[in-house]
């Protein structure tokens, strides 16, 4: 019998693959949780490998917040017509109208942590039993802390201390009536394994992670994009730079770095020079608090 060896990128997609389909095979009604960033495109370019040629058993979601890059919702929208996949749209205006929610004032007046509403009350109308997300542990503090299969209570809520074993690749999706799990599929990849997989997949991703010009805004030593979502002050200092995003938020809360990056081969190169992950240098929203994400993530958002 001839015995296959699966490199390194290999046996990720490979575990990503079964995931998924444990996914599929567990829950009754599982979505994928799409931002339009390159985890979430990982997602759907291995969403591919696992089911075709048959359709995805499960929608695409998209949470708007209203605030983000164009270029994203223009790949979003490409991106479904080309595959012929369910997308689910629900808009984080409409629930702040619906809830008489109250909006982040200031400079970069953030809709982030509104999102939990929107996101809580999609699960709730479709009944998700699990919402596949991007999250890799690499990211931020609190993402290490969560399992492959990370169980939400029934108020959406989730406890860093009450977290299952997982053994191999043996993934427990047993939940009561109200709970709710997310997997994350692609846990153990880190920035670089996903920039890697793109290259060797050759997988396309909205311009913004390449290198362009765009006007931006120096604040705290981070360069935010200069949009309709953020309140100018006549001190403010409008700069033209060449620049590409790491990882793709909303317009309020993602900055950019200096970079001429045009190609994969350069983005790799300069991953690997640096020494921050990508939203300890880019998400603005991160540096409230040393607990800002593990906070918001107790409360219910992804």
């Amino acid at each position: 019998m001839k015995k296959y060896h699966l490199d390194y990128l290999g046996q990720l997609e490979s575990e990503a693959i079964h995931i998924m389909r444990e996914v599929a095979g567990q829950f009754e009604r599982p979505a994928l949780l799409f931002s339009g960033g390159k985890d979430s495109i990982t997602l759907v370019h291995l969403a591919l490998k696992a089911f075709r040629p048959g359709k995805f058993p499960f929608p695409l979601v998209h949470i708007d917040t209203g605030h983000n890059f164009p270029e994203a919702l223009n790949y979003r929208d490409a991106m479904v017509e080309r595959l012929g996949e369910k997308l689910i749209v629900r808009k984080v205006e409409d629930t702040i109208k619906e809830k008489n929610l109250t909006e982040q004032k200031g400079k970069f007046a953030s809709r982030n942590a509104l999102q939990t509403y929107t996101l809580l009350d999609i699960i709730e109308e479709f009944k998700f039993d699990a919402l596949i997300g991007g999250a890799r542990r690499d990211e931020e503090k609190a993402r290490a802390k969560e399992r492959i299969f990370s169980v939400r209570d029934e108020f959406g809520q989730w406890n860093p201390k009450l977290q299952r074993p997982e053994l191999w690749n043996t993934y427990n999706g047993k939940i009561h009536k109200g709970e709710n799990v997310r997997a994350f599929p692609i846990s153990n990849w880190t920035e670089l394994d996903v920039w890697n997989y793109i290259r060797s997949e050759k997988i396309d991703l909205p311009s913004i992670y390449f290198s362009h010009e765009r006007e931006v805004l120096k604040h705290e030593g981070q360069l935010v994009a200069v949009s309709e979502f953020i309140t100018l002050e006549p001190t403010d200092v409008i700069l033209k730079k060449r620049v590409r995003y790491r990882t793709v938020g909303d317009m309020t809360c993602t900055a950019a770095v200096e970079s001429n990056a045009t190609k994969i081969d350069d983005i790799i190169n300069e991953i690997i020079a640096t020494k921050t992950s990508e939203r300890g240098e880019t998400r603005i929203d991160d540096r409230v608090s040393e607990a800002a994400m593990e906070d918001r993530k107790k409360g219910g958002y992804f």
